[in-house]
């Protein structure tokens, strides 16, 4: 895929933080835009994204970019590892100065793609992983128990001395941004916790996949590092018998695809295939 690391970065910026107000008591750090058009690759800004980087790694890179182009912030420290008897307590993803406000921030940056399940009791448990490996929650829990504590351990106080800096001056959000996707019979419902830009697509189980409905139009599965990328920018589709043999291996290894669609006239749409 031509530049297709730009397409990422693309994909990225177009994509919602997950709620406006505080969630389970998290403040969101609202990112800013990019004062200019990109006039060159990202990778020659940031050579290390010519790695194959993994999507979580990947965006924290994006975060940084966005970060030094910004005259309103200077960029402190980012993935500061945290260790104690050479065993890590964790990392801290990025310390910034807001030179306008004269604040300091730590934030973690999180991006997420999550499915609806409505068979869960409470609307906060049903936003989990297309591979019911992890949900909302239990990141949210992460970031309030393990994550933002890590600023008030001992052994931070050696790194934030170096820059001058101490945790009680230090205000800690998020950057958590998400796609969501939904049953279709939820597509019109309004969800009251989260921001309802971030439903971007639907889900669905295997044998509603392989319905007529599907079976005239040209399917892609991209690679999760691309999972950012708009639709629009897929190239080699296939047909609906191939991506039935595509979604057939990754359901042997537990892996609900994301499958981007293309309609008549140019249309798009996402949706992830499940395997439970």
């Amino acid at each position: 895929m031509e530049n297709r690391v730009g397409k990422q970065f693309e994909g990225f910026l177009k994509t919602p933080p997950l709620w406006i107000n505080p969630f389970q008591e998290i403040e969101q750090f609202k990112l800013p835009g990019i004062e200019e058009p990109l006039t060159q690759s990202l990778t020659e800004d940031l050579p290390s994204l010519s790695s194959n980087f993994v999507m979580g790694k990947r965006v924290e890179r994006f975060f940084e970019w966005i970060i030094r182009q910004n005259s309103n912030y200077n960029l402190l420290a980012e993935n500061m590892q945290i260790s104690r008897h050479k065993i890590t307590l964790g990392e801290l993803d990025f310390l910034i100065e807001d030179l306008i406000n004269r604040q300091v921030f730590h934030i973690e940056m999180v991006y997420k793609f999550y499915v609806y399940d409505p068979s869960f009791t409470s609307e906060t448990n049903r936003w989990i992983g297309p591979n019911r490996r992890d949900t909302l929650l239990q990141k949210t829990e992460k970031l309030k128990e393990k994550q933002f504590p890590l600023l008030f351990k001992d052994e931070t106080k050696v790194l934030l001395n170096s820059l001058g800096l101490k945790s009680g001056e230090i205000l800690q959000k998020t950057c958590f941004k998400a796609n969501l996707f939904v049953p279709k019979q939820f597509q019109d419902k309004h969800f009251q916790e989260i921001n309802n830009e971030c439903v971007v697509g639907i889900w669905l189980q295997f044998k509603d996949f392989i319905s007529a409905e599907y079976r005239g139009f040209q399917f892609y599965a991209p690679k999760k590092q691309d999972w950012p990328i708009l639709p629009k920018h897929g190239e080699n589709w296939v047909n609906h018998s191939e991506i039935i043999s595509q979604i057939k291996n990754s359901f042997e290894k537990k892996r609900a695809p994301l499958i981007w669609v293309k309609k008549p006239g140019n249309k798009f749409e996402r949706l992830f295939v499940v395997w439970w």
